[in-house]
């Protein structure tokens, strides 16, 4: 019992998501919300739903009566569900606590009740939309980069590229005796060639021009330079039809050519920002080639301008990915080509390359890739060349220098949302308090962050600082402590005290008011709606 207790205490401290939910359910739940969430859950691969919690942290255990027969409830489930969703009871000291563990669903197939497929948005359940039900049947397709190209033979494969490939995968490794293979049996070890024939994943990375005019023309990516955005003509088109290894370098090359240098001054330094840092570059091209839908028609295209690359691939994210949280979720589509570029040192096998993407495009002051272009038919990166604020480039050497750390990407994610006035995601806010312990963020109030005082210093806005930490403690007190005294005997209404501070929630009036009334500066009459603040100190209680 003990280590469900302890179980229990980490959930209740975790962030709720897609694979935890809290419910009240202090008297009852209702069989069919119950049965929706198991449904939405199991689509979102699994989790837990626990009853007798508050949703709200800090949570604390509240009980409830909910399902006292648990083994029917579990029986409906199965029959309704075809899932075996377990439950466990604790009998935690301040109530009963239930928990619902769900199996995630099998691969490429959704779960659906009364015939809806449902699955999680917001605090509610709704029916999946097309597309993701779309992404879900997909991930039964075998991955089409480990199919055997009909007609494809080892000639058909460029002697170059394999010999990059070879050295790659040998420097990488460090085996020497991949150096000495025949260049078949390299191909085998690496499951790029087969018994049976040549894979489309070798198609990708090695073939010859011709071979991919025959047998895969839309692999190719196309290349264009626009100096004006709003230009309809290119300056340069480049077409690179032929095996990945053996233009990915051209291709960088030739973005490299027309890639404008930034300089600011920090003190008596210069330091110079490249509008395109090479590794993000690489690492949306290589997200484009290796996670597209090669059944897909339509070639790959990069397209840069002064300010800005964009890079389109045909085919949607791969199952599970969106544009809100490829950050976080992982999932190649073609295995066999990731496993290759990961054997080159390319690619991290697991990843997605957008740690990578994000990290270098906020350290360098600019905005993160934008990914909300694309849809189920494309995926669209636009990477941002120009620097949006050099005061919080300093910010971010000056701490990392001084606390002798490198940040991470999802602590440069939380700085860059707070930076940008956005709000923290839910996946991050465990990273908030760290960074509030080394002095990067500050807390306003209970929900507010602002980036510390020391960035509107380097920014040259202490004004701005100061404003958007709005007014202090006793200076909030001190103003509405004047009110009630202008108000004389009439009092004050509470409705009138919050037009006072505007940007203080309920919540927090009510405690600065207590604190107040402590004091004995001021005390209320009358009980909820009929209560007034009026000067002085006989205090009755704040109702």
């Amino acid at each position: 019992m003990t280590g469900l207790l302890q179980r229990l205490s980490v959930w209740m401290k975790a962030p709720e998501d897609e694979h935890l939910e809290f419910k009240e359910a202090r008297k009852q739940f209702g069989l069919e919300d119950l049965i929706r969430y198991c449904c939405a859950m199991a689509n979102e691969q699994g989790g837990h739903i626990i009853m007798g919690v508050t949703d709200r942290r800090p949570r604390k255990v509240v009980g409830s009566a909910a399902f006292q027969d648990l083994q029917r409830t579990k029986l409906t489930l199965v029959e309704t569900l075809r899932l075996r969703v377990e439950v466990l009871e604790i009998p935690h000291p301040d109530g009963r606590v239930l928990v619902f563990e769900v199996p995630g669903r099998p691969m490429g197939l959704p779960i659906q009740h009364r015939g809806a497929y449902w699955m999680r948005s917001g605090e509610s359940v709704v029916p999946m939309t097309p597309d993701q039900l779309k992404r879900i049947f997909d991930e039964a397709q075998p991955d089409f980069s480990a199919k055997i190209c009909p007609r494809l033979g080892f000639n058909d494969l460029d002697p170059a590229a394999i010999q990059v490939f070879r050295s790659r995968w040998a420097k990488r490794s460090g085996r020497d005796d991949l150096l000495e293979l025949s260049a078949e049996q390299l191909l085998e070890d690496a499951n790029l060639m087969l018994g049976e024939g040549v894979t489309y994943a070798a198609l990708v990375l090695l073939g010859t021009g011709e071979a991919l005019v025959r047998h895969l023309a839309h692999a190719e990516v196309i290349f264009e330079y626009r100096a004006d955005e709003s230009s309809i003509e290119y300056q340069q088109r480049k077409e690179y039809r032929q095996g990945f290894l053996l233009y990915h370098d051209d291709l960088w090359l030739t973005i490299n050519a027309r890639n404008e240098v930034f300089s600011y001054r920090e003190g008596l330094f210069r330091r110079d920002i490249l509008a395109f840092e090479e590794e993000a570059v690489r690492e949306a091209i290589l997200n484009a080639v290796s996670h597209r839908d090669y059944r897909f028609q339509g070639s790959t295209f990069v397209r840069q301008t002064r300010a800005r690359i964009e890079i389109d691939s045909p085919g949607g994210f791969p199952p599970g990915v969106t544009a809100e949280n490829i950050l976080f979720k992982q999932s190649p589509r073609n295995r066999r080509l990731a496993e290759a570029l990961a054997r080159c040192g390319l690619v991290e096998r697991s990843g997605q390359g957008a740690d990578r993407m994000f990290a270098t495009a906020i350290r360098g002051g600019k905005l993160p890739p934008d990914f909300s272009g694309s849809d189920e038919n494309q995926v669209g990166v636009v990477l941002h060349g120009t620097v949006q604020d050099e005061a919080f480039i300093a910010f971010l050497d000056r701490l990392a220098e001084e606390k002798q750390r490198t940040f991470r990407v999802r602590d440069l994610f939380v700085l860059d949302a707070v930076h940008r006035g956005r709000p923290v995601p839910e996946a991050l806010r465990d990273h908030v308090s760290d960074l509030l312990a080394i002095g990067a963020l500050e807390r306003v109030g209970r929900q507010n962050l602002v980036l510390a005082k020391r960035f509107y210093v380097l920014k040259g806005q202490p004004g701005e600082y100061t404003r958007r930490r709005g007014l202090d403690r006793e200076t909030r007190k001190e103003l509405l402590a004047q009110h009630v005294q202008g108000s004389g005997e009439s009092g004050t209404p509470f409705e009138e005290l919050a037009q006072v501070l505007p940007g203080s929630s309920r919540n927090e009036l009510k405690v600065l008011l207590r604190e107040l009334r402590a004091g004995g500066r001021i005390h209320t009459r009358g009980t909820r709606r009929t209560a007034r603040w009026y000067s002085g100190p006989e205090a009755e209680g704040l109702e």
